[in-house]
């Protein structure tokens, strides 16, 4: 059995999950700004529930996003501190396929289209189906403006697909005849499941290179007048 330690602050959630002796222990915390003071106090929290030292986790499961760009960092930076040192590979895990988990553990749901609020009117989305008990992606995740998205997603009449993640309620006019998970955050007890099913295939990277995902290559920084 596998000792996973997974840490999510690719949103405005801080969230830790741990598999250990085939459980999983979980802590979620909204907390927009304060990712760097909770996320290493939650970890010592839910290693001390589950009795399990640091030392005996296998790999560290970290959101690799797309999502905020100083959160994906932080979680990244924080996961890769823990694994160099405990000498211990790394297993990156899709925010918006995060998000799929979650709307399956919710409400059952096996064709998810994930939508994160990016900010400057887009959404970065992801669309997933549920074959064999492992996600499939749909499309290429991408950063995308609300109005395109109905063009861009991929549905067949007889599916039902449920929505999940804040570009939702950011823009509820994308899609309107889907069902809502009314899954908002990701959270690390979906997110660990995937980075275990990644671990069993040996989908793991060393610390040195993590890559995260931020789709969007370039932001336009608008100075203030007087800055």
């Amino acid at each position: 059995m596998s000792t996973i330690l997974a840490i999510d602050t690719s949103t405005e959630a801080c969230s830790v999950a741990l598999l250990y002796q085939n459980e999983i222990t979980h802590d979620f915390l909204v907390s927009a700004r304060d990712h760097t003071k909770q996320i290493l106090p939650m970890v010592d929290k839910i290693l001390k529930q589950s009795d399990c030292l640091l030392s005996q986790v296998d790999a560290i499961a970290f959101g690799q996003g797309p999502g905020s760009f100083t959160g994906v960092r932080i979680g990244i930076g924080v996961a890769q501190g823990l694994a160099l040192g405990i000498d211990r590979p790394m297993i990156g895990v899709s925010t918006l396929m995060t998000l799929a988990q979650g709307a399956l553990r919710l409400n059952q749901a096996k064709n998810v289209i994930a939508a994160i609020d990016a900010r400057m009117n887009e959404v970065y989305l992801g669309q997933y189906q549920y074959v064999n008990e492992q996600w499939q992606a749909m499309i290429d995740e991408c950063v995308i403006a609300p109005e395109k998205v109905a063009d861009k997603v991929k549905r067949k009449c007889t599916d039902d697909y449920y929505s999940a993640g804040t570009g939702w309620q950011t823009y509820p006019e994308m899609l309107t005849d889907i069902k809502s998970s009314d899954l908002l955050l990701p959270h690390a007890q979906d997110l660990i499941i995937i980075a275990n099913q990644k671990w069993q295939r040996q989908e793991l990277v060393n610390v040195e290179d993590v890559e995260p995902t931020y789709l969007r290559n370039e932001v336009t920084w608008k100075k203030l007048p007087g800055r």
